[in-house]
């Protein structure tokens, strides 16, 4: 029944992406939260978790391939585990190569056109004439509609858990959470301060604004979080995500001795997760990938699509704040969307649009949202999240949203880093190791897709992944699995 359930939905995932009126893509989620309960109501019995063995998919945020290839980098336990499993010298990410787009594609292996994640968070275009919003917290059911390793592994019986992973909020098929934003109400939070593990002053401490602590010291508290699951439940599948280097290459940039110490210290909190594993007696049993997002490209000026729509007339502003707009621009780095918030009037502007942009300085490419297909990209009409345009930015440029001031181009100042480019480029590769239960020993392979992640884990599961984009990586299993 559930192999039926599975070639079901499946074939619904393939019909909503080209099917569905654009009237009811919102209804989307709400349809694909129908079909897991579903495939709930009709799964076989529960596996032997033991047979199943566990995976601990680790990502280090923004962790370029170039500076893995690095002999000088100090990172003795992924070395170690590299030297025990398989590695890949380069992973190809997805675009746009965004931190949430891409953990989501790790754990569905497909690409955004079908996950549907385009941003970190939701994206909602506002009526009367507003700017789009991101709406960051969304729950996961609004935000994903592909189905995730974590939602198929609960689903067969498995168990599973994350800390600091993204895109997962309030996510029914995570059976143990220390999030992002941890409160003293989780069920985790809750064990870990009545074991003495963690405090109420610590979730203050973790939560946005002026009282929130550096990334270094959270990526310290996330790691914690993420042993305590281990030792306290012990799932089959574990997601756990580092940021403090994501945050370190976009203020000093990659490749510099600050980003060096980060991914060192990255380094170490891998370790200590390692040393929790080991000493619960499921090193055998375990598998550990790790992986990351994206890579990272150096930047040295600044280009604001909004100041530009601004000058033309497009968009009006009161104050740092739009308070009206024909048309806007949402940044991600080496990429921006741009929108045309009233529909009557697309036609017309998206000619003039086209050719405004291609005159900016530092835009390299500016391409039609229809387009996004052949990136991997939905189109406008299948998500309301893609941009009606796609601008990419030159070498040594980036976006930054802001519509102040009258300068179209400005030095990026402490912005020294970003991403989002195309990932064709060799600067945004990412890293792939893989090691532990069912990994062979000593492999190296030249590249791997992050669409591959999920279906590989999948089978290291003994589960299966539907509607995968990317392979199982056959050649780094043992006997195949």
């Amino acid at each position: 029944m559930y192999a039926r359930t599975q070639g079901f939905i499946e074939s619904w995932i393939v019909f909503s992406q080209f099917h569905l009126p654009l009237g009811l893509m919102n209804l989307r989620p709400t349809l694909f939260a129908l079909l897991l309960a579903t495939i709930n109501a009709t799964s076989a019995p529960a596996k032997n978790l033991s047979s199943n063995g566990h995976v601990v998919l680790i990502s280090i945020d923004g962790f370029p391939a170039r500076l893995w290839n690095d002999p000088a980098l100090p990172a003795p336990n992924l070395r170690k585990l590299a030297a025990a499993g398989a590695q890949a010298k380069a992973m190809t990410v997805s675009n746009p190569s965004i931190t949430w787009i891409n953990h989501t594609t790790l754990v569905t292996g497909v690409n955004p056109r079908k996950h549907g994640v385009l941003y970190n968070g939701l994206l909602v275009r506002q009526p009367n004439g507003l700017p789009p919003r991101i709406e960051q917290w969304a729950d996961k059911e609004r935000l994903v509609f592909a189905p995730t390793l974590y939602d198929v592994a609960h689903q067969a019986g498995l168990t599973t858990a994350e800390s600091d992973w993204v895109a997962v909020t309030r996510a029914k098929t995570i059976d143990w959470s220390f999030p992002e934003l941890p409160s003293s109400e989780g069920k985790v939070e809750r064990e870990m301060i009545a074991e003495g593990a963690f405090s109420e002053q610590k979730i203050r401490w973790m939560q946005f604004g002026a009282g929130r602590k550096n990334s270094a010291w959270l990526d310290e508290c996330w790691t914690r979080g993420a042993q305590f699951i281990w030792e306290k439940h012990r799932p089959n599948l574990l997601m756990y995500h580092i940021l403090n280097t994501d945050a370190v290459h976009h203020t000093y940039g990659a490749g510099t001795m600050a980003s060096y110490t980060a991914l060192a210290y990255a380094d170490r909190l891998v370790g200590d997760l390692l040393q929790t594993i080991e000493a619960s007696g499921l090193k055998n049993e375990t598998t550990v990938v790790v992986a990351t997002d994206h890579g990272f490209k150096k930047v040295s000026k600044v280009i604001m699509p909004n100041v530009v729509l601004k000058k033309e007339g497009y968009l009006i502003t009161r104050g740092a704040s739009v308070s009206h707009c024909d048309v806007a621009a949402m940044t991600q780095g080496g990429m921006s969307f741009v929108y045309v918030q009233d529909p009557v009037k697309k036609a017309e502007l998206m000619p003039k649009l086209k050719e405004l942009f291609s005159k900016v300085e530092g835009v390299e490419r500016v391409l039609d949202g229809n387009e996004g297909p052949t990136l991997g990209m939905p189109t406008p009409s299948e998500n309301q999240g893609m941009g009606d345009l796609v601008l990419y930015a030159k070498e040594g440029y980036a976006f930054k949203q802001e519509s102040v001031g009258e300068e179209v181009v400005t030095a990026s100042g402490n912005y020294n880093g970003t991403h989002g480019y195309l990932n064709s480029d060799p600067e945004l590769d990412g890293i792939f190791i893989a090691s532990g239960r069912g990994i062979r020993a000593g492999i190296e392979v030249p590249r791997v897709s992050n669409l591959d992640v999920a279906p590989t884990i999948a089978k290291l599961l003994g589960i299966s992944l539907p509607g995968a984009e990317g392979r199982v990586l056959e050649e780094i299993l043992k006997n195949g699995r």
